[in-house]
């Protein structure tokens, strides 16, 4: 479903992503983990294009874009067509505030894919249902919890009909008592086989959830395996080291 190769980028002289590769299959839920500054989010970025990586290639489904000297011809219809495959959730929501619940639901269908209304509406009010959120549907975002901004903005990810969903740490700006609502949905979608990416440092959620845990660090990516496995038993001495530190709050 997604395979990135030799992803590569730099901003400056700060190089954030040093040769990464990665295969992940329909399905999969793929947890990524590490120290804050080891390329987790930016990866994301690269696989939507809103940071379009300085090399490498990316295929997602049929999809497939190259990066490098020939970037510079990038088309915005490329890469329209490209991010439509890939749903994203953000850490602070990006919801319009000037919009109700529901039209900013509709408003990926109604102008990215020229949907009309009708048919946007009941998209969204469908997507709304399955966040548990259609009660919420002509409220503002202003009047609603962080918890549920943020099932809105995976209703909005969803109503695009993404192959994959992308969420970065979409847990770690909400009050800890909110958490949970945010993480239930998003093991409902996991376990309606949704492929997602997941940036997160709720090690236990990764370690219930996803099936795999890729742990980077310093750009590079340090150890991947079957989640149980790395989250208990890691391989690599940089992998036992930050997962000590969860460890240790856990007893």
């Amino acid at each position: 479903m997604i395979r990135i190769d030799a992803i590569q980028k730099q901003f400056g002289d700060l190089v954030v992503l040093r040769d990464v590769n990665l295969k992940i299959e329909k399905g999969e839920v793929v947890a990524l983990i590490g120290p804050s500054g080891s390329g987790k989010s930016t990866l994301l970025r690269c696989l939507n294009v809103l940071v379009p990586p300085d090399a490498g290639r990316i295929e997602i489904g049929n999809t497939r874009m190259v990066f490098g000297e020939s970037r510079l011809q990038l088309k915005p219809k490329e890469l329209a067509e490209f991010r439509r495959h890939t749903g994203m959730v953000f850490q602070h929501f990006n919801l319009f505030p000037h919009m109700t619940v529901l039209q900013n639901v509709m408003e990926g269908p109604v102008t990215a894919k020229k949907m009309n209304k009708q048919e946007a509406q009941e998209l969204a009010m469908a997507q709304l249902e399955k966040v548990g959120m259609s009660i919420k549907a002509n409220d503002y975002p202003s009047s609603l919890s962080g918890g549920q901004k943020q099932r809105i903005a995976i209703a909005r990810a969803l109503a695009m009909e993404p192959q994959v969903i992308l969420f970065d740490e979409a847990t770690s700006a909400l009050d800890p008592e909110l958490v949970g609502e945010v993480l239930s949905v998003m093991k409902e979608l996991a376990a309606e086989g949704m492929t997602m990416i997941v940036v997160t440092h709720e090690m236990s959620f990764a370690r219930e959830v996803a099936n795999r845990v890729v742990f980077m660090r310093d750009g590079v990516v340090v150890e991947d395996g079957p989640a149980k496995q790395v989250i208990d038993h890691p391989k690599d001495e940089r992998t036992k080291a930050f997962l000590s530190h969860f460890h240790a709050n856990e007893h």
